[in-house]
């Protein structure tokens, strides 16, 4: 009896994601559980209520207001002069990390040529020296990431550059 008490429970966690569940008893008193309502007389009882199907939102467009809201009369404000002051030395900032982005990119480049010719070798207990294939490998793809992440640094201080 238990066996069967711990295998309805199981079958009804185990549907529990996919339907509702129902209970309930016949003119016999035989208890039936279900994942299908049943029609007529009987009254069933909801055990487990699963997800609900339903169609999906409709997605609309979101509209950008155009009326903008007024700025408050006690907001810091900042002249053309000043603005102008502050955006020359931001281009300056960012024209001297592309610079140097641009001058480790080189480095990592140059590295990545000077090591794909270097073998990693181990020398065995017997004095014969093996190849270590996947030493080498790792060295040259850890380079190799270096490479793409100062690349696409150059990339994108270029496009804040250009905007």
């Amino acid at each position: 009896m238990k066996r069967l008490f711990y295998f309805i429970t199981t079958l009804l966690a185990a549907h529990a994601s996919f339907a509702d569940i129902y209970k309930f008893t016949d003119s016999n008193g035989v208890t039936t559980y279900t994942n299908i309502k049943p029609e007529g007389k009987q009254k069933p009882e909801l055990v487990i209520s699963g997800p609900k199907e339903t169609a999906p939102p409709e997605v609309t467009p979101q509209k950008k207001s155009t009326a903008k809201t007024p700025t408050p009369s006690n907001f810091p404000k900042v002249d053309n002069q000043v603005q102008a002051q502050r955006d020359a030395k931001r281009r300056e900032i960012l024209m001297t990390e592309l610079d140097q982005e641009k001058q480790a990119l080189e480095n990592a480049m140059q590295l990545y040529e000077e090591q794909k010719n270097i073998p990693e070798v181990y020398r065995a207990a017997n004095g014969k020296t093996f190849r270590n294939v996947a030493k080498y490998e790792e060295k040259l793809r850890i380079i190799e990431a270096e490479i793409q992440a100062h690349q696409r640094n150059v990339d994108l201080l270029n496009k804040e550059l250009t905007h």
